[in-house]
């Protein structure tokens, strides 16, 4: 199994969630690009942190 840190900073707001985008580490492609989060669960956070969990 191996573990990565995705970081997220907002963008902007649609109808009904939160658009974040991937700030990708200085060297790197992203990985994921652009996430999509709820408004209820996203409130007014600025920053999001996933982690991403491969199972071989």
């Amino acid at each position: 199994m191996s573990d990565c840190i995705v970081k997220f900073e907002y963008e902007k707001e649609t109808k009904n969630s939160v658009r974040y985008k991937e700030v990708p580490e200085e060297g790197k492609a992203p990985i994921m690009g652009t996430l999509y989060v709820q408004k209820w669960f996203a409130g007014n956070t600025k920053n999001l942190q996933v982690t991403l969990e491969k199972q071989d």
